[in-house]
């Protein structure tokens, strides 16, 4: 049995440092739909470093290098072709500076016996130099073929839509080049670049990154219903229901729910899902 939960649960995948300037930070913003139009006071907010925000789903990108060694845990030998990206989950603890050198500390909190695959939740706290929490991550990671080993299959997916027409709804074109550029932040799977290598995964083009989408949908709720305020965000949650193509435009339906603002993104041009089960915590 490849996922053996007895030995994999609960493991310690070490701790790391890395850091981030504000060149990365701008060129995320630009990954994730920035600069639309270039000279608006509020996108210059996002793109030019005079008065630079840090939109927080920026949170997921320092922490890809420190979740490397998740292969070598006992217990966790998979395939990684059969490895797709469940959801994701940032608890933002405080604002994120535009600069910054940080702590990981990453950890396998949590597996599921979905029968048919094991979701595995790796948990990754983040501290600034003073030791002080800055962001927490949980990637759900769906490993096919990895399931039947007899575990719980884990608690139902939240954050659903409410039964009733959408507060208010976002459009949030992008752009055909969009995941060339998002790939420089740090994820360079051929997927997204690759027509030959995206045939072969069975997509007649390249797909964009689902924490492309992640951030492109967190600017919309950000900008058009928080008013730009990135400080408000507390926690985002998302689910990816499915895969958007560069050069699509998302459509953003959001529902006020006290304190969370729940929503969900599909595509334009093919009303199809790309997110769902989505929610914004709102800081008080």
């Amino acid at each position: 049995m490849p996922i053996d939960p007895s030995q994999a649960l609960g493991a310690e995948l070490g701790e790391g440092q890395t850091s981030y300037t504000k060149d990365q930070v701008i060129l995320y913003h630009l990954g994730v739909g920035a600069g639309q139009p270039a000279t608006d006071p509020k996108e210059l907010e996002y793109t030019y470093e005079k008065n630079l925000k840090v939109l927080p789903s920026f949170g997921v990108i320092p922490t890809f290098g420190s979740m490397g060694n998740i292969a070598k845990v006992p217990g966790m030998k998979f395939d990684f072709a059969m490895l797709l990206h469940g959801e994701q989950d940032l608890v933002v603890h405080q604002p994120i500076p535009p600069e910054a050198t940080l702590t990981n500390k990453v950890r396998i909190a949590e597996i599921w016996d979905k029968r048919k695959a094991a979701l595995v939740v790796l948990e990754v706290d983040s501290a600034d130099e003073s030791g002080e929490p800055l962001f927490t991550n949980r990637f759900s990671l769906f490993l096919r073929g990895e399931g039947g080993f007899g575990g719980e299959s884990g608690p139902k997916v939240g954050n659903v839509a409410p039964e009733r027409e959408p507060d208010g709804v976002v459009e949030r074109p992008s752009l055909p080049q969009q995941a060339l550029i998002y790939r420089l932040s740090g994820d360079k799977n051929p997927l997204h670049a690759d027509p030959e290598f995206a045939k072969l995964a069975g997509f007649d083009t390249p797909i964009t990154h689902g924490l492309c989408s992640y951030g492109i949908v967190c600017k919309a709720i950000v900008d058009d219903v928080l008013g730009g305020d990135v400080t408000k965000v507390a926690r985002y949650q998302a689910r990816f229901a499915g895969v958007a193509f560069p050069g699509e435009t998302y459509v953003v339906s959001y529902w006020n729910e006290g304190d969370k603002i729940v929503f969900e993104a599909k595509s334009k041009e093919r009303d199809a899902k790309i997110i769902s089960n989505a929610a914004i915590t709102v800081r008080s």
